[in-house]
């Protein structure tokens, strides 16, 4: 003889033993859902787009720094003594190889204004505000500062590395080294 009170008690386990099998997966874990989904998607959005803004924005110092360091080997290759523009755009070009930032084999042309790849090299004499050529750097007086200047648009040498394009095509990366002009 049942009770209403044990007919009341026995629905209600049953209810319930349906309703964790409804919400429970296999071997008891508990169901979420589409919201664990929801939940990565969202997540994993945020961490790509911080990972390609890493990627970047390090790609871009890279170049940065390796452009200031080959500013500074041009500006020293052409202080000394019976220095050649063409020893100092060599020094450049190397620079610029050993980072893979062009290819081997590349070569200044120009004159006054020097292209190197996707890279622009100028050579002034500070003292006066002249540009230098290859006829006019033996002549710099000694003591005056040559500055080196070199000078890319980061459409060209960025363009492998932008993956959500968070800087400017037109963005203009500019970098100098200014040294004494040495004497005997």
């Amino acid at each position: 003889m049942y009770s209403i009170d044990s007919r009341i008690c026995g629905n209600l386990k049953r209810g319930l033993s349906v309703a964790r099998r409804r919400f429970r997966g296999a071997g008891g874990a508990l169901r979420r859902g589409g919201a664990v989904t929801l939940e990565m998607a969202l997540t994993l959005s945020i961490l790509f787009s911080i990972c390609y803004g890493l990627i970047e924005f390090g790609y871009y110092f890279y170049v940065k720094n390796t452009m200031e360091g080959a500013a500074r080997e041009g500006c020293r290759a052409a202080i000394v003594t019976g220095a050649t523009i063409a020893a100092a755009n060599s020094a450049v070009e190397n620079q610029l190889q050993v980072a893979n930032l062009v290819p081997s084999g590349t070569t200044a042309s120009g004159t006054g204004t020097y292209t190197i790849g996707n890279y622009t090299v100028t050579y002034t004499d500070s003292t006066t505000s002249t540009t230098l050529n290859s006829s006019t750097l033996p002549t710099m007086p000694i003591g005056d500062t040559l500055t080196t200047t070199i000078t890319a648009t980061w459409g060209t040498v960025g363009a492998g590395f932008r993956p959500m394009a968070l800087i400017g095509s037109s963005k203009t990366l500019t970098t100098a080294s200014a040294m004494r002009k040495e004497g005997d």
